[in-house]
């Protein structure tokens, strides 16, 4: 008896959890804004700020640049993970540092895999183009990057909390206001 009431809640939490995760959510990527935004029913509910490529945008093998257009998440790592949690080729080393460790600049505390849709970003995946934490909190908001999307390690734990796999990405020269009339933006926290 205990065995189908456990297999009717995990089949009835199965037929649940997608149509709740395909709510119509989005990550929308401004590298002129060096902002992100969270959006659900295209109303904006969270900004972060990152950090773009500093080799400006493209998806050339080796060109350390950042790809645009269309992607979704394909992967995420750092599931319970503390901030500050080094992840080198996609697993955690165990090492914890601190934010702007001095000489540091490794991936850290959570990373969201991309896959482009796109002839234009068709190289994503195999660049590892992350949305991912850094230890280099302090430029943040400023192209530093060699391709990822950098964020603060609480940011990045809050958005990986919020996404899933499949969840669709865009990368945009825009600012965010192309992409979100103001009026969609009644649910606006900034994380500043």
């Amino acid at each position: 008896m205990k065995h189908l009431l456990l297999v009717s809640l995990l089949l009835g939490a199965a037929f649940v959890a997608p149509a709740a995760q395909d709510a119509g959510t989005r990550v929308i990527i401004s590298i002129a804004d060096q902002e992100l935004a969270f959006v659900a029913a295209d109303k904006s509910i969270v900004r972060y700020p990152v950090s773009t490529s500093k080799f400006g945008s493209g998806d050339g093998v080796g060109t350390y640049r950042t790809p645009l257009g269309s992607m979704y998440v394909s992967g995420k790592v750092g599931d319970g993970l503390p901030g500050g949690a080094v992840i080198k080729s996609r697993i955690a080393t165990g090492e914890v540092i601190a934010p702007n460790a001095f000489g540091r600049d490794p991936i850290v505390s959570r990373v969201l895999w991309l896959r482009g849709k796109e002839g234009q970003n068709r190289n994503a995946r195999e660049r590892c183009i992350y949305i991912h934490g850094t230890a280099d909190e302090k430029r943040i908001g400023r192209r530093a990057s060699f391709g990822c999307i950098r964020m603060k390690s609480r940011d990045v734990i809050a958005l990986y909390g919020r996404v899933h796999i499949g969840t669709p990405v865009v990368i945009s020269e825009k600012p965010l206001a192309d992409f979100l009339p103001p009026e969609a933006e009644t649910l606006l926290a900034r994380s500043y």
